[in-house]
């Protein structure tokens, strides 16, 4: 069984929930009050957390933040807001997917079952670096230097970072990002890729393109050759 921690102040949908996932593999652990969520999760010590933005106590995002400070456990923000704003700051802040409601449970346990298969898949340690010119990218701990001086990146801009530079000289989609980093489809609509790029072109600065390339039609290209 997965230890699942659920934030979530709606009584009747956590009762939902509760029922239909421990009927499958995975055991809920309900938190009303997003003050309460931290330490629950400290003794919990839950397989991955389902968290609703809209809380008493404590705002969702400043929880995503909090449990992405304690570690890799794979979060599901599951919330009625429907600003693409709050999806992108949502995954800014570490979430690792993002579900609309009213959400029908069997996609619900779907996209639950993708983050268990990631978390799974990433279970081995991490070793080595990654170093691509005045880049380096330290799988061991997370960390990213470039020209010599540690670069501060989100969680979900490390991610992409990583993606991108493990398969340098490769165009890749965004559909392919996406099924990489949250494991689900592009739906055509979704703007979180793009807008990380831009954050990451930012910080290396790359004006021109030059280092993460777009290629036109079909995707992002990290250039192994650019980052002097």
């Amino acid at each position: 069984m997965h230890k699942l921690l659920l934030v979530e102040d709606d009584a009747r949908l956590a009762q939902l929930v509760t029922e239909y996932l421990t009927a499958y593999e995975f055991s809920v652990d309900v938190v009303t009050r997003g003050d309460e969520a931290l330490q629950r999760f400290r003794e919990l010590s839950p397989d991955v957390v389902v968290l609703d933005l809209m809380l008493p106590g404590l705002d969702g995002m400043v929880v995503c933040r909090q449990l992405r400070d304690l570690g890799d456990v794979p979060i599901l923000i599951l919330t009625a807001r429907e600003d693409s704003y709050d999806e992108v700051s949502g995954l800014e802040q570490g979430a690792d997917d993002f579900v609309n409601k009213p959400v029908q449970p069997r996609v619900l346990l779907a996209r639950l079952r993708a983050l268990m298969r990631r978390a799974q898949n990433k279970a081995a340690p991490e070793t080595g670096v990654l170093a691509f010119g005045a880049l380096s990218i330290f799988t061991s701990d997370r960390s990213v230097t470039w020209r010599g001086q540690p670069c501060v990146l989100s969680n979900t801009e490390y991610k992409l970072l990583l993606v991108l530079a493990e398969a340098a000289g490769t165009v890749l989609s965004r559909d392919a990002l996406l099924k990489k980093m949250r494991g689900i489809e592009f739906d055509g609509l979704d703007r979180s890729i793009d807008n990380c790029i831009s954050k990451l072109r930012r910080k290396f600065d790359d004006t021109e393109s030059e280092k993460i390339k777009t290629v036109w039609g079909e995707g992002y290209l990290f250039s192994p050759s650019a980052w002097t």
